[in-house]
């Protein structure tokens, strides 16, 4: 696991929205998805504020809206559903490109779709531009439990290695003739998942072992080390995994 580790989403840049702590910036994203959730429906020039705000702070961060673009995928499934709205809500019925659909879903789905991609833009542009050691470090300053903080500090230390685990794990299935993709071997691709659950849990439990043999008391060193390599323990931690 090398120094480039969980950094996929950050954006290498010296911009004032890098420089700025992230126990501040973690309260604005905070702030700015609540403000834009309790934005009614029907407000449509505030959702165009709410945009032009957004993309005036990338603009600072310097962060190519290409470089966001892509890793917004992750808002398909919220998409999809909001486009399906229209055709499967009830209610007073109108014409839209030819086609009839539900006023109120047809709104509803805009909400959803504005309210989503606002969202999910907002924390890429948090992501593209702050370490993820810093926000380690910023949810500890803002004195979110230690545990919860921990927690997510090997969820970042650990996401290649399963993410590694899963791709071997799809290499062998597709040598063996299974289509992941197909829903006739989903009942195998879910299997699989099962067993990298479970290989999952071993390991942690084999690095909580190793770790409380080399005096871990329920608080790890400073986060600072995160992103520059491994601390001492983690090597131990990871020779038992």
């Amino acid at each position: 696991m090398g120094a480039g580790h969980g950094h996929r989403l950050h954006f290498h840049g010296h911009s004032a929205v890098h420089r700025a702590p992230a126990h501040l910036k973690i309260p604005a994203l905070l702030a700015f998805v609540l403000v834009v959730v309790a934005t009614p429906r029907e407000w449509f020039a505030v959702y165009a504020v709410h945009l032009a705000v957004l993309l005036g702070v990338i603009a600072v961060s310097r962060v190519p809206l290409r470089y966001l673009a892509p890793r917004m995928v992750v808002e398909v499934p919220f998409v999809v559903f909001a486009l399906l709205m229209p055709f499967v809500a009830t209610g007073p019925r109108t014409e839209v490109l030819g086609l009839t659909v539900s006023e109120p879903g047809l709104l509803a789905g805009w909400a959803l779709l504005a309210k989503g991609t606002l969202g999910v833009l907002a924390s890429l542009t948090l992501a593209a531009t702050t370490e993820p050691a810093d926000v380690l470090r910023g949810l500890r300053r803002l004195r979110l439990p230690s545990l919860l903080v921990e927690i997510m500090g090997f969820m970042v230390r650990y996401l290649d290695v399963v993410t590694a685990d899963l791709t071997r794990m799809l290499t062998a299935m597709r040598s063996r003739g299974v289509d992941p993709r197909s829903p006739r071997h989903w009942p195998v691709l879910a299997r699989s998942l099962g067993s990298l659950f479970i290989r999952s849990y071993e390991r942690g439990e084999r690095v909580h072992l190793a770790m409380v043999s080399r005096g871990y008391t329920g608080e790890l060193p400073d986060l600072a080390d995160l992103g520059r390599g491994v601390p001492a323990h983690h090597h131990h931690a990871q020779a038992a995994s």
